[in-house]
């Protein structure tokens, strides 16, 4: 765990941990490459190789899909294909989709801790909550994906809303992303952020694209140590924490 210092930055403790998605809480790539070539093909387009998709997840699913068509593809048809890949989403079982190493063991412990969760990511927001109901199912306040009133990161719009809805303030909140984008929507919106390296996105990245986080986590409960103390058990010693 690597701590970066960032001048007038909040400090730890925090009570609220607002997740990215893609790459931060679930490992959904493996699904996205097969949604994406079926969307693809059902539009007349060839496939394209892991490697690509992966480098064009991140930004939502018109980001995604305007990159996947071939070069030289109008709006409109880039278009088409992006609804194409709506369409199927409902429809996909994404049962390669699974939460990263420690997602459940995080989440009971920032719970035992008093800390409020939420999600913010620049999935559509349909597809947000039929894929957290699916792998992670009430283990969140509040979720958020690209919508008509939430624009897409690093906007801070939707990172703000979520955490007035869930009753907070940026300065108590961390915002956890996979991403340089997720930094800096930190950043706008005056939470601490925290780059996780185990997402789609290499350490170097962040430092490339001038994201420099507060904390670059090498796992999820690296975050156990901005949260506050475990709270005291009835019996007068301290909770365990799952962590342990």
């Amino acid at each position: 765990m690597t701590t970066v210092k960032t001048a007038g930055a909040p400090t730890p403790p925090f009570d609220t941990f607002v997740f990215d998605l893609d790459g931060t809480l679930l490992d959904t790539l493996p699904d996205l490459v097969v949604l994406t070539n079926e969307a693809l093909a059902r539009e007349g387009y060839p496939p394209r190789t892991r490697e690509e998709i992966h480098s064009y997840v991140g930004n939502g699913v018109k980001a995604l899909m305007y990159q996947a068509v071939p070069e030289g593809t109008g709006p409109e048809a880039a278009e088409r294909a992006m609804e194409s890949w709506k369409a199927l989403y409902p429809t996909y079982a994404n049962d390669l989709t699974k939460p990263y190493p420690h997602v459940r063991e995080l989440v009971a412990d920032l719970r035992e801790r008093g800390c409020k969760l939420g999600v913010l990511s620049n999935k559509f927001d349909e597809g947000v909550r039929q894929i957290m109901d699916q792998c992670l199912p009430g283990l969140f306040d509040v979720m958020h994906g690209e919508g008509p009133d939430i624009p897409r990161k690093p906007d801070p719009t939707g990172l703000l809303r979520t955490i007035r809805e869930l009753g907070s303030t940026p300065e108590r909140t961390v915002y956890v992303g996979d991403s340089p984008g997720d930094v800096r929507t930190a950043r706008n919106a005056g939470t601490y952020a925290v780059a996780a390296t185990w997402g789609y996105h290499d350490e170097g990245d962040f430092a490339a694209e001038g994201a420099e986080p507060d904390l670059m986590a090498r796992s999820l409960l690296d975050l156990l140590a901005l949260a506050p103390a475990p709270r005291a058990s009835a019996a007068g010693g301290t909770a365990p924490s799952s962590a342990e």
